[in-house]
């Protein structure tokens, strides 16, 4: 009778192992580190495609429409729509609008933190006091004040600009719409300076 080898405690498991299971443990165990390597390649091959098919989807197929119309009383879906906008800021958010008030900070705030938010605007006393109080507390918004009267007010979100068929704060409560254009921001800025 051949004699049996002699078992190996294991503290973790508070039993016994023979040489003979631990043999058996140590080869499946390199058996899946051989499995799992092939099966973790596949896995990231896939990952890059399916990153591929969004990316595309994302770029025929926007989430948001770039042009929207709201009729009179949709005040939600016109507040959602540019609240949208705004989440969907990479780098910066510049608003031109003649009539601003807190409402618009609050809007501001929804976007990302690396986003930069500028407002261009007349100068008017309480908004200021907001505005100082706004930025002692939270992410700044810079004001410039406009040196002029702009009849149209214009959104841009990173290199897209939108022209508002209504200041932000009163998007529909009337009927409105909000249009991308087909123009840079380095188009409609210097036209703010006097």
């Amino acid at each position: 009778m051949a004699a049996r080898p002699a078992p190996l405690w294991d503290p973790k498991k508070s039993e016994f192992l023979l040489e003979s299971d631990m043999y058996l443990l140590s080869l499946s165990t390199r058996l899946l580190s051989r499995l799992q390597s092939p099966l973790e390649q596949h896995q990231t091959e896939t990952d890059e495609k399916v990153n591929q098919i969004l990316t595309t989807i994302e770029e025929h197929f926007p989430k948001l429409p770039p042009e929207q119309i709201f009729a009179t009383g949709c005040v939600w879906d016109a507040w959602s729509y540019v609240s949208d906008l705004v989440r969907s800021a990479k780098k910066r958010i510049v608003l031109i609008d003649n009539f601003v008030d807190d409402r618009v900070l609050s809007l501001l705030d929804k976007r990302a933190d690396n986003v930069e938010a500028t407002i261009h605007s007349r100068y008017y006393e309480p908004f200021q006091t907001d505005l100082k109080k706004h930025n002692n507390q939270y992410r700044e918004i810079q004001f410039v004040q406009l040196p002029h009267k702009n009849h149209d007010r214009f959104l841009i979100i990173d290199d897209d600009v939108y022209l508002l068929g209504a200041s932000v704060k009163d998007m529909g409560i009337g009927l409105c719409a909000v249009t991308k254009l087909q123009v840079s921001p380095e188009t409609i800025l210097p036209l703010l300076s006097p």
